[in-house]
């Protein structure tokens, strides 16, 4: 079968401190840990890696996978293993501070037996949807309450998603980075707790509970895999995922370390800003772009930590050429499902493989074994339907 990818501009930077020794900011114990607990959980199967031998050949590559997160605990993504695994965690600390339960498990907290003292605990975030529609999850499996707050922006169909666990949804002018402020001034305020997927200075422990589930998704990759990548691209946002995925693949291959590609759309690569100037750097602006979930201007501080220095190369792909990935997933046989904030990876090997330049840049070679990730299904039906010209199976998230 023969693809066709159109040919976008992108912008492309080698990280010149890629390699350079730095913190650890994701312990292998708490990756353990996350992993176990996670795997425990009614509901838990490893997501499919598909083996993409179409997207091979057009990319001039040896091989392509595709671990597609469409199907994770039937919320639609791969947010599912972390917001509500930071939920879970968040209420066991706190049930022991309030000398309640020293050491609730996952289980009792599920079946209510904390349920009067866990109903007095709040957790929030700010979100584009999927993280969101994890935490409100976490919060309505293990007894919280939940307010998730959601900028102008954010979809009805991703709103309704979220509040179809119990959540209640606020409302922000402005973008992502608009609600991220408000989630926390209002926590502040009212006495919740954030469990959000992004961290900035005094606010990193539960992000990094976030992260390290991610991690799940990875190791789930490595597993499958036939032999170890060469080449991973992966989505950028705040850069939580990003760095999860990259901290598991030195975890899992520490003699021959994939090179981590980042990509982010053209209005809102905060990431590649940052390696640009060498520090943090916030986007400003409506970050608009249709990977919603991708809209993010300020980088999290944990994130930087690990990809200032492990990532190879920073991309930004237009949102034409997300339109063009998911079309191009939806018509190959057997169809892939993927939302908008899935493919950015697939569009920047698709656009950097073809031509000589990114080849070169990247390493890419014949025998090159790409990874992606393919972050979500179909979350807003009706906007998948709208940019491919199908409405995604019934069955689909």
């Amino acid at each position: 079968m023969s693809l066709s990818f159109p040919r976008r501009p992108y912008r492309l930077l080698l990280n010149r401190h890629h390699g350079t020794p730095g913190l650890v900011t994701l312990p292998e114990a708490g990756f353990r840990r996350a992993q176990e607990e996670i795997a425990s959980w009614p509901g838990y199967a490893a997501t499919p890696l598909h083996k993409l031998p179409d997207v091979a050949t057009a990319a001039r590559v040896a091989a392509v996978h595709y671990k597609d997160e469409g199907g994770r605990f039937g919320l639609g993504s791969f947010k599912a293993l972390g917001g509500a695994y930071a939920v879970m965690r968040l209420l066991q600390v706190e049930l022991a501070k309030r000398d309640i339960a020293p050491a609730a498990t996952a289980a009792e907290l599920a079946e209510g037996k904390y349920k009067e003292a866990a109903q007095k605990i709040t957790v929030t975030c700010a979100t584009d949807g999927n993280h969101g529609r994890s935490v409100a999850w976490g919060a309505q499996r293990f007894g919280a309450r939940c307010v998730i707050f959601v900028h102008e922006h954010v979809s009805q169909g991703r709103r309704d998603a979220i509040a179809a666990y119990g959540a209640t949804i606020r409302v922000v002018p402005g973008n992502y980075d608009d609600s991220v402020r408000e989630a926390q001034r209002t926590a502040e305020k009212e006495g919740w707790f954030v469990v959000s997927d992004t961290s900035y200075p005094g606010y990193t422990e539960v992000p990094r509970d976030v992260m390290q589930g991610y991690r799940v998704m990875a190791e789930e990759a490595a597993e499958a895999l036939p032999a170890p990548p060469t080449h991973v691209f992966v989505q950028g946002g705040v850069g939580g995922v990003a760095a999860a995925v990259s901290a598991q693949m030195r975890a899992r291959y520490p003699g021959q370390v994939p090179k981590l590609v980042v990509v982010e759309p053209e209005a809102a690569a905060c990431l590649l800003a940052s390696a640009e100037a060498g520090a943090p750097t916030a986007i400003e602006g409506e970050l608009d772009t249709l990977m919603a979930g991708l809209a993010c201007g300020e980088p999290s501080l944990l994130a930087w930590q690990e990809l200032e220095r492990a990532a190879f190369a920073f991309m930004a792909v237009p949102d034409a050429a997300a339109v063009d990935a998911m079309k191009l997933l939806a018509a190959r046989s057997p169809k892939v499902v993927a939302g908008e904030s899935a493919v950015a990876g697939l569009a920047g090997l698709l656009l950097a493989a073809r031509e000589g330049f990114g080849r070169a840049a990247l390493g890419l070679e014949e025998d090159s074994r790409v990874l992606l990730f393919g972050t979500e299904g179909a979350t807003d039906p009706e906007l998948y339907a709208k940019l491919v010209g199908e409405k995604p199976p019934a069955s689909s998230n």
